[in-house]
């Protein structure tokens, strides 16, 4: 990129979507399907535009992504915001957002930074103060969080809506396999055991393993195995929002961005499918296991064969907020569709360490208790033994 690409950023395409009535910006309502006006109240309906959500072929994504992906820009976007002329940058990872100087929603062209672009996505089904409740509901059930978190997060929360890109997969699987099945068998033993201070030999059941060898082949198909393609947060955050409505995907519009954030991928499909392949390598190891059957299994060896892989690029949308505790910044994401809450938390140390004595207090009085319940049971055995004699 030359240094004057560097200093005067490109104009891109975008989309805005004015008024009829009164000429303001239009935003997509969550969970009415429509655009309107914050304004005057006009509506406007998304309209079907009829296209089929399809799978594509893995493998010829692949090939084309070696041979011709765009990186990002190392650099800021520019747009211009139609409704009060201004020009401002969008981050380099981000396709719709607001104007900094009038709030107008703009939205850019995705496939500009990207070689796949997404073509259907899930629009917003519950709005910010529906999402704003789930959080305060979230909050109010941690265990041993502070006494003030509540209080505290809600004068700091600023939910703000954004599109999370992310990658589904489809694969038949035949997995070959060879191991060993354990079961489990008894034997009666003599093992020294000590009554009532006297040493003397006790018979007992005990159990065996007998392993014998196991192979075999397992198929299974995995339809839309779900795989986060944003850097944004972490994993741990994004994957814990689960279960989305997939089915209810529609087909990639413009409109449905009217008003939020969105995000291109920073995970590229294979190494997305990476990710997918070790979701389904632990749902093949236990097919395996259960193919073995038995009481115990072993695995020493298996052989995946991937068939017909096919991948969708998606848009989910999420509300997400940080809040500041003590000097430190804590995310959280709520699903958009649901209002699953997922997030970093601080903890109350104090709540913790009463909980951790309050524990072995309960313990301790517990071991005591049969303590003296074993005393007094072995001392009614001795008084017996003593009055049979007599």
């Amino acid at each position: 990129m030359s240094e004057s690409e560097k200093t005067n950023p490109p104009p891109v395409e975008q989309a805005t979507f004015p008024c009829r009535q009164c000429g303001a910006a239009l935003h997509f309502v969550p969970g009415q399907g429509s655009l309107e006006c914050p304004w005057c109240g006009y509506e406007s309906p998304v309209k079907d535009i009829g296209i089929e959500i399809r799978e594509y072929d893995l493998t010829e994504a692949i090939q084309a992504l070696h041979k011709a992906e765009k990186s990002l820009p190392d650099t800021e976007t520019l747009a211009h915001c139609d409704t009060c002329g201004a020009e401002f940058q969008l981050d380099a990872n981000v396709t719709s957002g607001d104007c900094p100087f009038c709030g107008s929603p703009v939205v850019t062209a995705a496939d500009q930074y990207r070689l796949f672009k997404p073509r259907s996505l899930l629009p917003f089904k519950i709005n910010r103060q529906q999402a704003r409740d789930a959080f305060h509901k979230w909050l109010s059930s941690l265990w041993f969080a502070p006494n003030a978190l509540v209080k505290h997060a809600r004068s700091n929360e600023k939910l703000t809506g954004i599109y999370l890109p992310y990658w589904t997969y489809d694969s038949h699987t035949t997995t070959r396999y060879s191991g060993q099945r354990g079961d489990i068998y008894y034997v009666t033993v003599s093992v020294p055991v000590v009554i009532n201070g006297r040493r003397t030999m006790q018979r007992r059941r005990e159990p065996r393993i007998r392993w014998t060898p196991a192979s075999g082949v397992v198929r299974r198909h995995f339809d839309d195995v779900l795989v986060g393609a944003t850097q944004t947060l972490p994993r741990t955050i994004t994957d814990n929002l689960q279960p989305w409505d997939l089915d209810a995907l529609v087909p990639y519009q413009d409109e449905y961005l009217s008003g939020f954030r969105s995000e291109v991928y920073q995970v590229k499909v294979d190494e997305g499918f990476n990710q997918a392949r070790q979701i389904m390598d632990n749902i093949i190891r236990m097919d395996v296991r259960r193919a073995i059957g038995g009481d115990q299994q072993r695995i020493q060896q298996l052989h995946t064969r991937h068939e017909r892989k096919t991948f969708k690029h998606i848009l989910l949308p999420v509300w997400a907020a940080a809040f500041r505790y003590r000097g430190k910044s804590y995310r959280f994401v709520i699903n958009g569709r649901t209002g699953r809450v997922q997030g970093e938390r601080p903890y109350s140390w104090i709540k913790i360490a009463f909980a951790v004595i309050a524990g072995i207090t309960l313990l301790a009085g517990a071991l005591y208790l049969f303590s003296e319940y074993a005393q007094q049971g072995t001392a009614g055995v001795e008084y017996g033994q003593d009055y049979y004699r007599y």
